[in-house]
C-alpha cells in the first residue's frame, strides 16, 4: 500500500487540508474496508479499477469515477475490485462550502458525482485532466486551477463558522459550544443553521468527530490497553462514554480496531495525519 499526502500550493491552504494519493496492488480476495468519519469532505478521483461502496451487508453500488464524499457520521464500507489508484482533495470542515452553493447537509453519508455539483462540461473536463496527468504534481496543478476559479465565484469563509471550528480543533473537540459563543446561547440556532449549510454536520457532531480523531491517534500510537487513560486525555466522561462514541463512529470497540483488517485503510489515514 502506497499512501502519500501533499500540501496545497496556492492560497487554497486555508481551505484544503491536503491532497492524497493511494495505490494498492490488486489482491485475489480484497477485503472490505471501513472508513471512519474525520469531519472532512473529500473530492476523489478513482483512476484504477472499480470500487464498491456497501449500502447494506450484501448490497453495494459502484462508485462513480469523480465524486465528492460528504460528511459521514457512520463507517463508510468500501471494497476494491482490483488495482486501487486514487487521487483526492481533503478539505477542512469549513472548506468545501466555498466552492458550491448547495447546502452540504444534502451530501451527508453519500458520494455525489462532481458533474452534479459543478458545471457539467467543466467537471467532465477536469476529470479528463486528472486522468491524463502523468503525476500527482500535475493533478494538483489542474485541481487548484479549477478550485480557484470556483472560489472566486462563490465568496469567502463564514468567520463565525471558521472560529467555531478552529476552537473545536484546538481543544480536540472538547470545548462546549456555549463557551465558544461566550454564553450567547441565542446565537446557537443561527450557528446550527450555518453549520448545516457550510459544514454538513452540527457543531456538536463535529466536536464528537474531532474528539474521536484525537482518541484514535492515541490508540494507534500508544498502549491500547490504556483505554481509561485515553478516554481521560480525550476528555470523555469515562471509559464507557469513550467506547460508546467509538462504536457509534466505527462499528467496533477500541480493542478490536487495531486487529481488524477492515480498519487497515483507516489506520493508515490516521497514522499519516
Amino acid at each position: 500500500m502506497n499512501y502519500q499526502t501533499f500540501e496545497p500550493q496556492t492560497n487554497l491552504r486555508s481551505l484544503i487540508k491536503c491532497y492524497w494519493a493511494l495505490e494498492v496492488p490488486a489482491e485475489t480476495n480484497p477485503q472490505k474496508q471501513r472508513i471512519v468519519p474525520d469531519g472532512c469532505m473529500e473530492m476523489i478521483f478513482i483512476l484504477g479499477d472499480d470500487i464498491r461502496r456497501y449500502t447494506s451487508e450484501n448490497e453495494f453500488l459502484i462508485q462513480p469515477r469523480a465524486i465528492v464524499v460528504g460528511q459521514i457520521t457512520e463507517p463508510f464500507v468500501i471494497q476494491p475490485t482490483g488495482y486501487v489508484n486514487c487521487f483526492a482533495v481533503r478539505f477542512y470542515p469549513y472548506g468545501f462550502a466555498n466552492f458550491i452553493s448547495s447546502p452540504l447537509k444534502e451530501l451527508e453519508n453519500k458520494e455525489t458525482p462532481i458533474t452534479e455539483l459543478f458545471d457539467e462540461e467543466k467537471a467532465k473536463e477536469l476529470e479528463q485532466q486528472i486522468i491524463r496527468a502523468t503525476n500527482n504534481e500535475q493533478r494538483i496543478e489542474r485541481i487548484e486551477a479549477f478550485l480557484i476559479d470556483k472560489f472566486n465565484e462563490k465568496g469567502t469563509i463564514d468567520q463565525v463558522v471558521k472560529t467555531t471550528i478552529d476552537a473545536l480543533i484546538s481543544t480536540k473537540g472538547s470545548t462546549q459550544i456555549g463557551t465558544i459563543l461566550k454564553e450567547e446561547l441565542s446565537k446557537r440556532r443561527q450557528l446550527e443553521r450555518k453549520f448545516s449549510k457550510q459544514v454538513g454536520l452540527s457543531p456538536k457532531q463535529l466536536g464528537k468527530v474531532i474528539r474521536l480523531q484525537a482518541a484514535l491517534k492515541m490508540l494507534l500510537n500508544e498502549n491500547p490497553e490504556k483505554l481509561t487513560q485515553i478516554a481521560y486525555e480525550s476528555e470523555y466522561y469515562d471509559q464507557a462514554h469513550f467506547i460508546k462514541d467509538f462504536k457509534d463512529f466505527t462499528g467496533i470497540n477500541p480493542k478490536e480496531f487495531l486487529s481488524d483488517e477492515e480498519m487497515r485503510l483507516s489506520s493508515v489515514f490516521y497514522l499519516n495525519e
